[in-house]
């Protein structure tokens, strides 16, 4: 049965990463894109090629990592509130791009990444360490801790770039504003080199502790009962979903309720057991990315909405329901 269900939300992941790269304000022609593949150059071939799948699959990469973090963390920290964002992570992310944006003797250039990317991924971890420091005890890391710490890292970033902001020129603004509402711009495929270091490690740490996961979400004394490391699992997890999403934020920008909406709609509809739910976190959260993206491209056709905007419209009243229905474990 629980085979049955995965493949079921791999199928639907396959088919948002089949029908959204054909979506866009231009309509293409199937064999130009086959003929690209052939070797010959053409206008519909390179949209689709190096634009729109390159495009999708950041999406879906991006997507599926927000809500598998998402997913990890509300059971680790035994809170259905938390996210990604909720820890400060984000809050480090947008200060350091801000930094990056507003400072041209900042800029720099290190193989694939970007002046942005690198300093959204040094705030992150710069905020992840903080609170880790902050929240680590003898027994372990503090849950309330890391939550209070989180919060208060959010706060302090959020005046600084405020700070920053009334200093800062217009256009500096706009820019920022810009990359704050959220996007998936990218062209071609040598980003994603940058994603790989910290992403995949990220990812491995979460879904090699599901069944540990399982233990902690019964309570950490029972899970020390069943020879669950319950410290060594925070640390891994705390460290593997922040690093996941300091590469996925330096990329895309701070998108909301991805990580928070994704983990409750899987419980809600195949369990609790989290061997199944990250996984099935991670397949929906990338197809529900990629869908608003889809659509953030094509609603005001030739304009480009950025795709934060779609999820939060989409994401807010959706959230309000499972608020008013949520049983949580």
């Amino acid at each position: 049965m629980k085979g049955k269900t995965i493949v079921l939300y791999g199928l639907v992941f396959l088919a948002v990463a089949t029908i959204t790269p054909w979506i866009g304000a231009e309509t293409l022609n199937p064999t130009d894109i086959w003929d690209y593949l052939k070797g010959e150059s053409n206008t519909d071939g390179d949209i689709f090629w190096l634009q729109r799948i390159p495009r999708v699959i950041l999406a879906l990469l991006a997507g599926g990592t927000l809500a598998l973090v998402g997913a990890s963390f509300q059971v680790l920290f035994r809170n259905p509130l938390v996210e990604p964002y909720t820890l400060g992570m984000s809050g480090g992310a947008a200060l350091g791009a801000f930094l990056a944006i507003s400072l041209p003797s900042l800029w720099i250039s290190w193989g694939p990444f970007s002046s942005i990317q690198f300093f959204a991924i040094l705030g992150a971890s710069a905020s992840l360490a903080l609170i880790y420091a902050l929240s680590r005890r003898p027994q372990g890391m503090s849950v309330y801790t890391i939550l209070l710490a989180g919060v208060t890292i959010s706060i302090i970033c959020g005046g600084t770039i405020l700070f920053l902001s009334y200093l800062a020129s217009p256009h500096i603004l706009v820019l920022y504003h810009r990359w704050m509402m959220g996007g998936i711009d990218v062209v071609g495929y040598k980003d994603f080199l940058s994603l790989s270091p910290l992403l995949v490690p990220g990812l491995l740490f979460l879904f090699y502790h599901a069944n540990a996961l399982n233990q902690i979400s019964l309570g950490e004394e029972m899970a020390l009962g069943h020879g669950v490391d319950v410290k060594r699992v925070q640390v891994h997890i705390f460290a593997g979903g922040g690093l996941a999403t300091a590469a996925v934020v330096s990329f895309v920008g701070p998108i909301g309720f991805i990580g928070l909406i994704i983990p409750h709609a899987v419980r809600r509809l195949s369990g609790f057991d989290q061997r199944m739910v990250l996984p099935c976190s991670f397949l929906l959260g990338g197809a529900a990315l990629a869908l608003c993206d889809a659509i953030a491209r094509s609603i005001l056709s030739p304009t480009e909405l950025p795709v934060g905007i779609i999820t939060a419209i989409l994401g807010g009243p959706l959230f309000i329901y499972l608020l008013a229905t949520l049983r949580w474990r």
